[in-house]
């Protein structure tokens, strides 16, 4: 399984990808029947994410968090000391939900790969959660457990929910729940609990805004996640066989910069749970901030960094200011949201070694769908690049016909990485879904080399900063104050997140705009 050297470099993507998923390469791609389904999948590919975690264990560095360093071996002796508890003490089995929400720390890592290593489903709580909507998803995933920081905790006990047993991560008080480190300290047996998670069973949960009520869960297999894993390394290895010149070998180990939450696909699978495969050092940020993120460029040598463009906006408005050496960056990835082409043109002019990236992606693919890099990428600043080897694009009318190659239409997407439903929500599935295909709501149109461009939304989302806010779940948080009769929320233009939420309001003549924001937030992540 090595990348064959004796025959001619390809010159075209359709070539290189025929050369290195061919029959005995490393990404070997074979139709398979999933569920009555015929999807394309990596013949090597690891047999779960459990096998991928071990095949990992390694001494190079891992996790890095302030001062905190953790190797690859000693982050899967933490996490099988978090199995240990939640199979010994709390009797978690396969198939049960155990929800994460706290900071990115690197207990946030350890538990998630805690859990889909013992065949439970871990659910990516979003932090930003206020009280009600922590307790909505906790009681719609039927959560067990949830592993939450001190923050977490407070706005757990202001709408507790029964049934569902908290574990406290690094409190900085005295809290009415046991302590993962206490519990932690009493496992005298360090292994992984024996389990063995099959590749077409549950994994994940991340929940995903939509245009109205309340988010949905979206229930993703170990085979849809590393179909994305896989699918990210086979482009990597597209551009190095299609590069006309030789790549620059790195001088140290490849370090990513995690800089996004990670309770977001793109944090979780494309900086996190791919670093696993690259051995490659991920440096952990409590939350972002500019400065703070060129001196750890500087400090660990990160030659990653992936962000939405508000983000890798700041980073190039930072680089063109500081002195820090920021030479190690190789790629600079975005997501999320689009991007602006003179950001894109920014980011070529301002990193000397550093490549703009991006791609398309959904909470539902696993954030993977399309991507773009480099020359291309500054070629054609607009698009989200082509569809991944293990999916397939298409652009319909109302009828769900394809359009002519340069009409706009709906984006739907089918493939490996796809997730098979929302958790309970069989209508909602009854409308995203047809013909195996998924309704994206995005509007786009394909060029006739197989670019996607993306222009407009169906749905009724605002996405800020890279953040999906649906408009009818805010309407309906303005409508519970007692002196607002009717809220129609939109999104307005904003130069560093894209958009912002705007709201008009009918309402009492004495409600004080102050008194309704102040309202908003104890309702509104």
């Amino acid at each position: 399984m090595t990348e064959p050297t004796s025959t001619p470099r390809p010159t075209t993507r359709a070539d290189a990808i025929t050369m290195l998923t061919a029959a005995g390469q490393r990404y070997e791609l074979a139709t398979v029947s999933v569920h009555g389904t015929p999807q394309r999948w990596f013949v090597h590919g690891p047999a779960s994410l459990r096998a991928m975690y071990a095949d990992a264990v390694s001494d190079e560095i891992f996790t890095v968090f302030g001062d905190e360093r953790r190797t690859f071996a000693e982050h899967w002796s933490d996490a099988a000391r978090i199995g240990r508890v939640l199979v010994d003490t709390y009797g978690i089995a396969p198939g049960d939900r155990v929800a994460i929400s706290m900071r990115n720390y690197p207990e946030w890592m350890a538990a998630f790969v805690a859990i889909t290593s013992v065949g439970a489903i871990a659910v990516a709580m979003n932090s930003l959660w206020q009280p009600d909507e922590m307790a909505y998803a906790l009681v719609d995933s039927g959560a067990r457990v949830l592993l939450a920081d001190q923050e977490r905790v407070d706005r757990f006990e202001q709408q507790p929910v029964d049934g569902v047993d908290v574990i406290a991560v690094r409190p900085d008080r005295t809290v009415g729940h046991p302590v993962l480190d206490d519990l932690v300290a009493a496992v005298s047996d360090a292994t992984m609990p024996a389990a063995s998670p099959a590749l077409d069973d549950p994994a994940t949960m991340f929940y995903t805004s939509g245009s109205t009520g309340h988010p949905k869960g979206v229930l993703s297999t170990h085979r849809n996640i590393l179909a994305a894993l896989l699918s990210w390394e086979l482009d990597a290895r597209i551009m190095r066989v299609l590069a006309t010149t030789d790549a620059i070998r790195p001088d140290a180990q490849p370090a990513a910069l995690l800089g996004i939450p990670l309770f977001h696909v793109t944090g979780c699978h494309a900086c996190f749970l791919q670093s696993y495969r690259a051995q490659r050092k991920l440096v952990s940020m409590y939350k972002w901030d500019a400065e703070l993120a060129a001196e750890l460029i500087e400090r660990e040598r990160v030659s990653t960094f992936l962000a939405p463009p508000a983000l890798t906006g700041d980073l190039v408005r930072v680089a063109r200011t500081s002195s820090r050496d920021l030479s190690s960056l190789r790629l600079i990835g975005g997501g999320g949201a689009a991007r602006p082409p003179e950001q894109v043109a920014a980011i070529g002019s301002t990193f000397r070694k550093a490549g703009p990236n991006t791609g398309w992606g959904m909470t539902e693919t696993n954030a993977i769908g399309a991507g773009i890099s480099e020359g291309d990428y500054l070629e054609r600043p607009s698009s989200s690049g082509r569809a991944s080897a293990v999916l397939e694009l298409r652009v319909v009318d109302d009828h769900d016909v394809a359009v002519p190659t340069g009409a706009r239409g709906e984006l739907q997407v089918r493939g490996t990485s796809v997730f098979g439903g929302y958790w309970n929500r069989p209508d909602a599935d009854a409308e995203v879904f047809v013909d195996g295909w998924f309704r994206t709501g995005d509007v786009a149109y394909l060029d006739d080399e197989g670019y996607v461009f993306i222009v407009d939304r169906i749905k009724d989302l605002i996405i800020r900063g890279g953040e999906n806010i649906g408009c009818g779940a805010v309407e309906a948080a303005l409508a519970l104050h007692p002196k607002v009769h009717e809220a129609a929320v939109y999104s307005v233009p904003d130069e560093r997140l894209g958009e912002e939420v705007g709201a008009t309001v009918y309402a009492d003549a004495d409600l004080d705009p102050e008194e309704l924001r102040a309202f908003a937030r104890t309702h509104l992540a």
